[in-house]
């Protein structure tokens, strides 16, 4: 092909850009012919309404900023069941609570696949049980298996602290390292870069529960994992062009390169501590996730499911979502919660009022608080409706051919959930844009709206559901909760926060270099 582009104009044997031109049309022609045959819509059935792409791009240039609000736009003149194409292929968009409900709820198993995208082939070797196409029986058992193991090791009694459960104390000590850290920075500097300490903070809890240990700050193994997790983030939002044009997978890509390379070192790291664990485990001596998960593979009694056994090789694979997911949500979710409390003064006061007259000042935080500060319970639940930072669910795909609300929906067509839609969606909510706590308390203040919480999209829904999302609820309230008991946070004079979010499969916010930390009152006790 090169040579023959080279052959200079007229010679026997060249091609010209005009014919190429229509070589490609006539192609693209008979692909979109037959794919049109292929489809046999039912009688009486229809398929989604949609806008109309350009060749071969589909609606690709529509998508290229801001995914999320495009989508959400699109949604206001096409309906909550909208079909778009990226590239040449068709991609089923959902908005509105209650069809994103009928879907991923009532009709959990017809819409329970993931897609067979090209970047999730590089996630944990193509067997991340998060990304993976597989929704079977295998499936459901290891992710049974997981839940479990990650139950087991949150929720147990802490043997060494007055720590409720293992998770307290886990986030606890994190915490007040934290504290200690901030504090110190203030020392030193003027301001300083609060997320580079935030991430391996939370990183460490996950550390504590998956491999029974935790790293210190300047750990070089561990900060080039959760430093680069980025690399990640911005490959594995909805709509990568890469994962829905083929041809853009054999052009260079430095996001595609970092993606691939953030995969081998993260998989590497994991590898590294389950071949540690392998060479010191005691089936006596269970001492957190990793070896309840080597003892279900090398259990030697014959079981009727046969399913829940675990190969060794897929140890690392479980080990990889449980800690990739751990971190990333958590940290992202604790990073926007200190932009909104600087952004707003005086909601900070209130959380530190409510604070100070049910905890006090003697005590840390415990998870048992939670029912008496249902401001802070609001604060956070605002904090996940209005920055929606998880924009979109990881891509679904139908496992069978189907029907919603109304619209004939093939199998395997590949499903994006807007959670930001349904979070800003003006039907659910009294002006979505503006950021109210309160929209979640109860009339006079004292408990929190189940029913109002239970809108907010976050972690998906139905049988994808994020397993951890309960521990990381736990988390942000034990971590902010105990900071806010300490510190006060703001930002220099004459600095404004940009809450400005960037697209990917979180959204984050961009480095805020100019935070000022004081310390409230000296703590009497660390009880």
């Amino acid at each position: 092909m090169m040579k023959a582009a080279m052959l200079p104009v007229g010679s026997q044997g060249a091609i010209s850009a005009t014919e190429v031109l229509l070589v490609a049309a006539v192609f693209c022609l008979v692909f979109l012919l037959l794919q049109s045959l292929q489809q046999h819509i039912p009688k009486g059935l229809k398929s989604p309404p949609g806008p109309r792409g350009y060749p071969i791009l589909g609606n690709v240039l529509d998508l290229r900023k801001d995914t999320h609000l495009a989508l959400t736009k699109l949604s206001q003149k096409y309906g909550d069941v909208m079909e778009i194409k990226i590239g040449m292929r068709p991609v089923l968009v959902l908005s509105g609570l209650e069809t994103i409900k009928q879907a991923l709820v009532k009709q959990g198993e017809d819409f329970q696949g993931r897609p067979d995208l090209h970047s999730f082939r590089y996630v944990a070797d193509g067997q991340s049980m998060a990304f993976s196409p597989d929704s079977g029986e295998v499936w459901k058992a290891r992710r049974k298996l997981a839940q479990n193991a990650l139950k087991t090791f949150s929720i147990a009694p802490s043997p060494t602290s007055s720590s409720t459960c293992l998770l307290e104390e886990h986030v606890s000590k994190e915490a007040e390292y934290l504290v200690t850290k901030f504090l110190q920075l203030m020392k030193e500097e003027k301001s300083f870069e609060f997320n580079q300490y935030l991430v391996v903070s939370v990183a460490n809890v996950v550390c504590a529960m998956c491999f029974g240990k935790r790293y210190e700050h300047n750990d070089q193994e561990l900060l080039s994992v959760v430093n680069s997790a980025e690399q990640f983030n911005n490959v594995a939002g909805a709509g990568y062009p890469a994962d829905f044009i083929p041809l853009l997978r054999y052009l260079p890509s430095r996001s595609m390169k970092a993606f691939i390379d953030f995969n081998k070192s993260f998989l590497s790291f994991l590898q590294k501590i389950v071949k540690q664990h392998y060479e010191t485990y005691d089936e006596n001596n269970i001492r957190d996730i990793t070896d309840s998960l080597i003892g279900q593979c090398l259990e030697k009694k014959v079981e009727t499911n046969t399913a829940t056994q675990i190969p060794k090789e897929k140890i690392v694979n479980l080990v990889n979502d449980i800690f990739g997911a751990g971190f990333d949500t958590v940290t992202t979710a604790l990073s926007w919660s200190l932009l909104y409390l600087v952004k707003y003064p005086d909601i900070q006061k209130r959380i530190q009022k409510e604070l100070d007259q049910t905890i006090g000042r003697e005590r840390r935080p415990r998870l048992s608080d939670r029912p008496t500060l249902p401001y802070t319970e609001a604060f956070i639940l605002e904090v996940f409706r209005h920055s929606s930072f998880l924009p979109f669910t990881i891509p679904h795909s139908t496992t069978k051919d189907t029907v919603l609300n109304g619209y004939y929906i093939p199998k395997d067509r590949c499903v994006f959930i807007n959670q930001w839609q349904v979070n800003h969606d003006e039907k659910l909510w009294k002006d979505p844009e503006i950021f109210n706590p309160e929209r979640f308390l109860s009339a006079d203040g004292t408990k929190v709206n189940k029913e109002e919480g239970e809108k907010v999209l976050v972690f998906g829904l139905g049988k994808r559901r994020c397993p951890g999302e309960t521990i990381a609820r736990w988390e942000v309230f034990l971590f902010l909760s105990t900071l806010l008991q300490q510190l006060e946070f703001s930002v220099c004079d004459g600095k404004k926060v940009d809450m400005t979010p960037i697209f990917g499969l979180s959204l984050k916010h961009k480095r805020c270099e100019y935070f000022q930390v004081k310390q409230r009152f000296p703590m009497k006790s660390r009880n």
